[in-house]
C-alpha cells in the first residue's frame, strides 16, 4: 500500500491551489485555526466561554460557534475577543 503525503491527498482530491474546490478548503481549515487558536488561549486564560462573552458582550452560544468553526466571524468581533477578551494581539497577514 503506498503512503501518500497530506498535500497529495489534497491535491488529488479537492484540486491544486488555486482552484476553487481547494481555496475554500483551505479557507474553511483557516476558520478553524482561528477557533481552535482562540479555545487555546480562553483556556489558557481559565476563562469559560460564558466569561469570555460576557467580556466582550456577546453569548456563550456565540463564543462556542466561534471555537468551533471562526469562519464566519468578523474583524471587529476578532479584535473584541482577542484583545478586549483575552487581552492578546491579533497578527494578520496577507500574501499575494
Amino acid at each position: 500500500m503506498e503512503t501518500k503525503s497530506w498535500k497529495t491527498i489534497k491535491d488529488e482530491v479537492y484540486g491544486e491551489k488555486g482552484t476553487a474546490r481547494r481555496d475554500q478548503l483551505d479557507r474553511e481549515f483557516e476558520g478553524l485555526k482561528i477557533g481552535l487558536l482562540i479555545r487555546e488561549a480562553r483556556e489558557k486564560k481559565q476563562l469559560t466561554q460564558q466569561q469570555l462573552g460576557e467580556i466582550v458582550d456577546k453569548k456563550r452560544t456565540y463564543i462556542s460557534r466561534v471555537e468551533n468553526d471562526g469562519s464566519n466571524l468578523t474583524l471587529k468581533t476578532l479584535y473584541d475577543i482577542v484583545e478586549k477578551g483575552l487581552g492578546g494581539k491579533v497578527k494578520i497577514s496577507i500574501d499575494i
